[in-house]
């Protein structure tokens, strides 16, 4: 049963992570952030250089080859075809550009560091609200105490590193 409701836990299967898999997929997703500051770092300068766009594409483009390799060489994929997902599954193809274009015109007027943590913050937030609310199939995980206190502590690094 296909479902198009943003709220459906049923549209995804959330698979139980397994407590050493967790353990090691955290410092994956550390190295995979502090790629992401690279790649703002990289970003801000060749923006100015070739224009925000051309530079935008040119990332998309590098990926998109390297993603073509490996779809190539992986062997035949699982899963339904595109044609057959709810729309609202692909919004991401929107998001990724416009996170890169953000990435490319903010790094050079204020500085890597403020980029990622006024990013971060934006993620975290929303996360929360994703998970609080179960939106795009997400397992519900209700925002107590403790997630409100790190999204302001967030927020407070936020206006700690734009005041230094």
């Amino acid at each position: 049963m296909q479902s198009s409701s943003l709220d459906d836990v049923s549209v995804v299967a959330t698979p139980a992570t397994k407590p050493r898999l967790r353990l090691l997929l955290l410092p994956l997703v550390i190295l995979a952030g502090m790629g992401l500051s690279v790649e703002a770092g990289l970003l801000g300068p060749l923006g100015v250089q070739v224009g925000h766009l051309w530079a935008t594409l040119s990332i998309f483009g590098v990926g998109s080859a390297i993603l073509f390799l490996l779809l190539l060489f992986s062997g035949p994929q699982q899963g339904p075809a595109l044609s057959e997902l709810p729309r609202w599954q692909l919004i991401g193809g929107f998001l990724g550009p416009m996170y890169v274009i953000v990435l490319t015109l903010a790094t050079p007027h204020i500085g890597v560091a403020m980029t990622m943590i006024a990013i971060l913050s934006g993620q975290v937030g929303k996360s929360v609200l994703i998970d609080h609310f179960g939106w795009f199939g997400a397992t519900r995980k209700k925002v107590n105490g403790e997630r409100w206190l790190a999204l302001l502590l967030i927020v407070a690094a936020l206006v700690l590193i734009a005041r230094g």
